[in-house]
């Protein structure tokens, strides 16, 4: 799903942590300054969306992972190729 934050749920994030130096690194100071959104990354929801316009049957096919062996054979049988 990717990383959701605001600038208090931050801050808050690292008192807890004994961290507050980390407010001087580059991403948090830009999501304190209001410069990058409150959602970045969410792989798994890009892939679906991959998945979508590709027309793909698996997400195996659109993200390299790790899977169970039956679950490649069941796809190899159906000829769906993971990465």
């Amino acid at each position: 799903m990717g990383i959701r934050v605001d600038e208090e749920t931050l801050v808050k994030q690292l008192e807890i942590s004994d961290c507050l130096d980390r407010l001087e690194l580059p991403f948090q100071k830009s999501l304190l300054n209001k410069e990058l959104p409150y959602t970045i990354g969410g792989g798994i929801g890009q892939s679906r969306i991959c998945m979508f316009y590709l027309r793909k049957a698996h997400i195996g096919e659109v993200q390299a992972s790790v899977w169970p062996d039956k679950t490649i054979e069941e796809a190899e049988k159906k000829g769906v190729m993971f990465l």
